[in-house]
């Protein structure tokens, strides 16, 4: 245990230049007083570990001293930095070691890969619903050769040339500035900025992808949790939400609830069946929800949906009437 800590104390100074004490401590987890000891340790066992004193002083590593750690490629060492990123270090209560692993893998990385790997991390996002164990990082219908292009592109700060399928719309092709890939459950999709404006692609509908000299315009970081949060649902339901008020039987409340997008002013009246305010993604969605409720729900309004239902039943119940 102690032989790790002393590692990853070396490759925090590494990594990082002069640490106080106290940074170190929290970094590592444990007392400042350990931390004071295992430099005595390092220095004794030959680390060239050298205290600087004054308000801003600290420990550092003497200049050119490298530790040897097993080597790994680019692409190895971004999967494993994104599988210990966010959430993912935070899981099974692993999150020091993890914490731990992920600077090694970082030192690991040629001098070339390794500002391009700790910064890439930043780019990715995996929905919190997203199993890590068992998923990939985009679907399987995005094509690989295409996600390594967007990738390359995302990372390196590139625009990007895309020849994108949009829904019910001709393939054409569109330069963007990527900002971040994000992948939720099992689709990935391309974060980016197009003549200034945000954009959010499918990775799936991508059929071809060409990244472009010219660095892209974007921020030098991103939060890209709060940026999907914001686009997601806007995407999700092309800006066509519906918001029903229900009237319904209690007992399929959760059969209603679970496909919508939100829920809001639940309330239970004098009958004893409750009044929501529902958000579907589309009139479409609204329609497809209700009716499958029967007559265990009602929809209060709004009226073009009330008669859509009606129209509806009044349909089948002509082909299903008695013959004369």
């Amino acid at each position: 245990m102690r032989a790790d800590r002393l590692v990853s104390l070396v490759l925090l100074l590494r990594q990082r230049g002069r640490l106080s004490a106290a940074t170190l401590a929290r970094e590592l987890e444990v007392s400042t007083r350990t931390v004071l000891r295992d430099i005595e340790a390092l220095s004794a066992a030959g680390v060239p570990v050298h205290a600087e004193r004054g308000r801003h002083g600290g420990f550092a590593l003497l200049p050119g001293f490298r530790t040897e750690l097993t080597g790994l490629n680019h692409d190895e060492a971004l999967a494993l930095l994104v599988a210990g990123s966010r959430r993912g270090a935070r899981a099974f209560g692993l999150g020091s070691a993890l914490a731990s692993a992920m600077r090694k893998v970082v030192d690991a990385l040629p001098e070339s890969y390794r500002a391009t790997a700790a910064g890439a991390v930043q780019r990715l996002l995996i929905d919190p619903e997203t199993d890590l164990l068992s998923r990939r990082l985009v679907a399987d219908e995005a094509p690989e050769a295409v996600v390594a292009e967007v990738r390359r592109a995302v990372f390196a700060g590139h625009k990007l040339r895309i020849h994108y399928a949009a829904v019910h719309q001709t393939p054409k092709w569109r330069t963007v500035d990527p900002i971040g890939l994000v992948t939720v459950r099992e689709q990935g999709y391309l974060l980016a900025m197009r003549a200034g404006v945000d954009r959010t692609y499918r990775l799936s509908r991508i059929l071809a992808a060409e990244e472009l000299p010219e660095p892209a315009q974007r921020p030098d970081r991103v939060d890209l949790d709060r940026a999907w949060q914001e686009r997601s649902t806007q995407f999700r339901t092309g800006g066509e939400q519906v918001t029903v008020l229900v009237r319904m039987n209690p007992a399929r409340r959760e059969d209603l609830v679970g496909t919508a997008l939100a829920v809001r002013a639940e309330e239970t009246d004098a009958d004893g069946l409750l009044r929501l305010e529902v958000t579907f993604q589309d009139p479409r969605h609204a329609e497809w929800a209700l009716w499958q409720l029967a007559t265990n729900a009602e929809a209060l309004g709004p009226q073009w949906l009330r008669t859509s239902l009606r129209n509806r039943a009044a349909a089948v119940a002509a082909r299903y009437g008695v013959p004369s």
